[in-house]
């Protein structure tokens, strides 16, 4: 393809607000375009990048009997009141209504689209297990679109349903498909960790996310480098070690804070380390209040407290609420004299004694107070996130943090779609059943983006040869000069269906075309220049700047053996 053609609009400066390297390099050299606020045009390269990430994946689908359908963006209200996720979604659902005021969403995903789908056709086992894919955009209305296609509110994704009799059915179904999406990221060239992960807003009961690391990934990763170990950390469990209290119980006593809010706050006025200072919230669980405590340099984890308590209508209770049940505003809050609710406590508040806690009084705070003596708590548990250098809980060694992007995730959904809307099946006895359900899912589009931040260098993009736009770069330094514009028209036409090309013609400076052409990050690059009389012309690798003269006799073999051994 000849790149005077093709609408590639790279740039010299980026905007201030791209702050993921991905984002900077994609606008940079031409890939995408914002149209505005977490949307984005995808342009001539960036399309040819998606299509061949997205034959990868359905090879690896098709590889494991899965079957590619495509399914409407637009969803009617009433599946989704079904499922019973119209109004828990939350506002990161894109709804709209139609001229009669028929309520729709535009999908952020399918799972009640496919179970109505499946459910009057799947009528005996004898049909199960079936998968079902498509590759689709998807929409989520974000509240804070950021770093380029790594959140935005339009994006590609694949994803897919599996429908089983039985759990054995189910966990080989999920086998493959983890198996299947360790072969997709390695393909496409990333590297990427399975971690267990939290089910969030799709529910089920056992999943894994596929972590692209990466220094500006959302989420943090916690793993071992002395076993397979690792887990987003809000899944990461807190192993409880006990620890001796070394100080005996003294006289509980009221002091005066003026002006102090925080945890922190709170250590600097009393001079006191911040992990013997104890933070108390209040949550509604349910529409039911509780009171959490956990120490000072602990943060509380709300993935953990939903799992704990089973729900995901789990919120901290707005200022209002706190003031009309215990009297004081947060800050002050503190366990004693609560008899409105109950009161539950990291597990690591067991190793303090003499804690220093609010007095639920603006201002005020109690220092010596004692559980038992003077408060009780209803439950421990572990509602913290673990610190790094904490024990992990396989027991291989310390916990280790690093960033990750994630790019896919597989989920054991179980019943909660099919029972909600009775999507059922008969068993070989002839009994109705709900169909078992797996989800899985890969985001297209932030897997372009991943390849992209682990595939660079100070000059551009270098593209995995599986995935990139072109196999070869062609440049004419200078067109105008008829034995350079000749060779390269021979070149081109010579090397065409040997090669997927991108041939530079056009009327720009030597310097424009080579920034470009970095930018761009293509495997191979073959320059015609100042020896295209002699038939000479430079061959250069991208991944590690190797050059070689080659006369043109001899430059297919040598393309052809130099590609083979690409990466």
């Amino acid at each position: 393809m000849k790149q005077s053609k093709v609408f590639i609009p790279t740039m010299r400066e980026v905007p201030a607000e791209a702050e993921a390297l991905s984002h900077r390099l994609l606008l940079k050299a031409g890939l995408i375009k914002q149209s505005t606020s977490g949307i984005y045009s995808y342009l001539p390269l960036a399309t040819r990048v998606l299509n061949n990430i997205s034959n990868i994946v359905r090879e690896e689908m098709e590889s494991i009997d899965a079957v590619e359908i495509l399914m409407p963006a637009l969803q009617q209200a009433e599946l989704w009141e079904e499922s019973g996720r119209w109004g828990a979604y939350g506002p990161e659902l894109m709804r709209l209504k139609d001229r009669n005021g028929r309520e729709f969403a535009l999908g952020p995903t399918h799972e009640e689209v496919v179970t109505s789908l499946v459910r009057d056709e799947l009528k005996s086992y004898k049909r199960l297990p079936l998968t079902l894919f498509q590759i689709q955009s998807k929409y989520r209305d974000e509240k804070r679109p950021r770093f380029g296609l790594l959140r935005g509110r339009e994006f590609i994704m694949k994803d897919a349903y599996s429908f089983h009799a039985d759990e054995e059915s189910l966990d080989a179904t999920y086998q493959d498909m983890y198996n299947a999406y360790s072969k997709i990221f390695k393909r496409v060239g990333i590297n990427a960790r399975p971690v267990v992960a939290d089910s969030g807003a799709i529910g089920g009961n056992h999943t894994h996310e596929f972590m692209a690391l990466s220094e500006i990934g959302e989420d943090t990763i916690v793993y071992s480098n002395e076993s397979d170990y690792a887990a987003n950390i809000e899944k990461a469990e807190v192993i409880y070690h006990p620890s001796e209290k070394h100080t005996e119980t003294a006289e509980l006593s009221k002091i005066e804070t003026p002006n102090v809010k925080t945890a922190q706050e709170l250590a600097d006025f009393l001079n006191r380390p911040l992990d013997e200072i104890v933070k108390t919230m209040i949550f509604k669980v349910d529409g039911e209040f509780i009171m959490i405590i956990i120490r000072g340099h602990h943060e509380l984890n709300d993935v953990k407290l939903k799992a704990y308590f089973g729900t995901e209508n789990v919120e901290m209770a707005s200022q209002d609420e706190i003031v009309n049940l215990v009297g004081a505003n947060p800050g002050s809050l503190g366990p004693i004299h609560n008899k409105e609710i109950k009161i539950y406590a990291d597990n690591y508040v067991k190793d303090l004694n003499n804690l220093v806690i609010g007095a639920n009084e603006d201002g005020y705070h109690y220092v010596n107070a004692n559980v038992e003596r003077d408060f009780n708590i209803d439950e421990y548990g572990d509602f913290r996130f673990i610190l790094e250098g904490e024990m992990l809980s396989d027991g291989s060694g310390k916990a280790q943090f690093a960033e990750g992007i994630e790019v896919g995730q597989v989920f054991k959904l179980g019943t909660k779609y099919s029972e909600a809307m009775n999507a059922t099946f008969l068993d070989n006895q002839g009994k109705a059943q709900p169909l078992i359900m797996g989800c899985y899912g890969i985001g297209i589009s932030r897997t372009l983006s991943a390849i992209v931040e682990q595939n660079n260098d100070d000059n551009g993009i270098i593209w995995p040869k599986s995935v990139t736009p072109f196999d070869l770069h062609l440049i004419t330094i200078n067109p105008k000069k008829d034995d350079q514009r000749e060779l390269g028209d021979q070149l081109y036409d010579q090397l065409n269906g040997q090669f997927d090309i991108l041939y530079d013609d056009r009327k720009e400076r030597a310097g424009v075309k080579f920034n470009d052409a970095d930018l761009i990050g293509l495997p191979m690059r073959v320059v015609v220049g100042k020896r295209a009389e002699e038939g000479i012309v430079e061959v250069k690798q991208r991944l590690n700047g190797e050059s070689e003269e080659i006369h043109v006799n001899d430059l297919e073999n040598y393309l052809k053996d130099l590609y083979d051994n690409l990466k």
